[in-house]
């Protein structure tokens, strides 16, 4: 029986599978589940069926544990050969072990440019000492110099949890199909949680592997990062949001990257779109008066920001995002203080 939640989703595909298991969610297409070392403590990994072995759509962190629970997928369920790596985006529990499967299978990569390019870019920080500019940008959003430090000796931890990425790659364009199989899947790119993030979707079967564009019960990250400080992520996401409402119909059977499988595209549609429309009204009160990036936290998130280093700079990436939204629209002015910070103010 289907389960509902109480906002018009529900989930018809039962418990995930264990790791190291596949579970057929419909013809062809396997449901995978790995462990993620985080609080997010999962991610969803799809194998579809192609011919006389397999299609795999995104990959995992790299991790022995995601080794052994690989190997024994291509010991039971999915023996045969794996005959192409499709990654909808570059972070790493997507793309982490992409490396390691093409070098395995002997097979490509298929991934969009602006993701295959960021990942290398970010994969090659690995050792490096943390930038000047980045440094400047967390001390204009109001870091104190001990979480700073924290940052400079953490830095260059993304590329630790990838394997080493293939040299070359397949380029996924928004709009075209790709026969895999029995079944005709189209590219529909979104933005905002990162540059150019490549879902799947099969008209014919109605089924959308949405990646991290679209999950039920969290919302994915959208966040300015010091590599462009006047990035416009949130409204990158939010045009989005009315892409796939536009493209896409509300009966399909999404495939998120975490949590459960749904019915209710539109619905959750509205319900990211809406929170961060409130997320921004709030934003827009607290801004009666200047303040510094880590002074909106209260206004954006409801659990404390802590000092905990990764707590800190997803709630700056973020907090920066609906700041610079209302920035580009003209609502809000940002001018630098006597202190190195920048003050926000409405207009």
């Amino acid at each position: 029986m289907d389960k509902h939640d109480a906002q018009g989703l529900d989930f018809p595909c039962g418990e995930a599978p264990a790791s190291g298991e596949a579970k057929e969610v419909a013809d062809g297409v396997y449901w995978i589940r790995m462990p993620l070392p985080f609080s997010l403590n999962h991610i969803n990994l799809w194998a579809l069926r192609d011919g006389d072995g397999w299609t795999l759509v995104d990959t995992g962190i790299w991790s022995t544990v995601t080794v052994d629970a690989w190997r024994t997928l291509f010991a039971g369920t999915l023996a045969g050969p794996v005959k192409r790596v499709i990654v909808t985006h570059m972070h790493p529990d997507h793309i982490g072990m992409a490396g390691w499967l093409t070098r395995k299978f002997g097979c490509r990569l298929w991934i969009s440019r602006l993701e295959y390019l960021t990942c290398r870019a970010l994969a090659a920080d690995t050792g490096r000492e943390a930038p000047e500019d980045a440094i400047q940008f967390y001390r204009r959003a109001g870091w104190t110099e001990d979480a700073i430090e924290t940052y400079r000796a953490r830095f260059g931890g993304f590329g630790k949890m990838i394997y080493a990425m293939p040299d070359s790659f397949r380029r996924l364009t928004d709009g075209e199909s790709i026969r895999i199989g029995s079944i005709d899947w189209r590219v529909v790119v979104g933005r905002g949680h990162s540059p150019e993030h490549a879902c799947l979707y099969s008209p014919e079967r109605q089924l959308l592997i949405s990646g991290d564009q679209v999950i039920a019960g969290i919302s994915s990250n959208v966040s300015v990062f010091p590599t462009e400080p006047e990035a416009d992520p949130l409204g990158d996401w939010l045009d989005s949001i009315d892409k796939l409402q536009q493209q896409l119909h509300d009966d399909v059977l999404v495939l998120p990257a975490h949590n459960r499988l749904f019915h209710g595209l539109h619905a959750r549609l509205a319900q990211l779109r809406r929170s961060h429309h409130e997320s921004l009204d709030r934003l827009r009160a607290a801004l009666h008066e200047p303040k510094r990036v880590v002074d909106v936290f209260p206004a954006l998130f409801a659990r404390p920001i802590t000092s905990d280093q990764m707590l800190m700079s997803l709630a700056t990436g973020e907090s920066l995002a609906h700041l610079n939204y209302l920035v580009a629209r003209g609502e809000v002015q940002s001018n630098p203080g006597g202190d190195g910070c920048l003050w926000y103010h409405r207009q």
